[in-house]
């Protein structure tokens, strides 16, 4: 069986640990996986602050339940889901300010070649300003390749809802890249 390091311990002695509460372990996973969680929670965050509250509930969750972890699949995997949901807990309670519009059914074909002309920074600045349902789904979609059926689920939705909210967030997306590409000063203004 193979192990992993989780910086100067193994996997399994760090799990067991986790489990045990000892400090030292939880530091080191926590180490070990928070940048990468953090940047999965920048995906569905609004901004950086509610990232790192999204972050934090996350690993709350992860030392409460890792004990459940039955060391038979990716660790890595299985944090991901606890921070994914964690991110869509969030967004049930965004729901009640900014609700997800209607069941209308509406596919709107655009290409995502405008997406390859932004940096990844530049591109989370914009999935950000998406409102929680268009951010939330275009996540689960576009970067965590779940399927409408998968988010109608998740969200408690229909998959026309999924269909639409993820047509409006790749509009709104395509018009904001648009918009910064017309600007002054902008890499693809200037080689014209």
């Amino acid at each position: 069986m193979k192990t992993n390091k989780i910086g100067q311990y193994q996997q399994d002695e760090v799990i067991d640990g986790c489990v045990q509460s000892v400090l030292q372990y939880q530091k080191a996973l926590y180490n070990h996986f928070a940048p990468k969680m953090f940047g999965l929670c920048l995906r569905y965050a609004k901004d950086y602050h509610t990232a790192e509250d999204i972050l934090q509930e996350g690993f709350v969750k992860v030392f409460k339940y890792i004990k459940n972890f039955r060391k038979e699949g990716s660790l890595e995997g299985w944090l991901r889901r606890i921070f994914i949901n964690t991110a869509i807990e969030h967004f049930r309670k965004a729901v009640r300010v900014y609700p997800i519009l209607d069941d209308e059914e509406t596919e709107i074909d655009i290409e995502d070649d405008y997406y390859d002309l932004l940096d990844s920074e530049d591109l989370i600045k914009m999935v950000q300003q998406l409102s929680p349902g268009y951010r939330t789904i275009f996540n689960l979609y576009a970067v965590e390749g779940y399927s409408h059926k998968e988010i109608a689920k998740l969200l408690g939705i229909s998959e026309g809802t999924s269909k639409s909210q993820l047509a409006r967030a790749r509009t709104l997306l395509k018009k904001m890249v648009e918009e910064a590409d017309s600007l002054p000063g902008s890499a693809s203004a200037s080689s014209r």
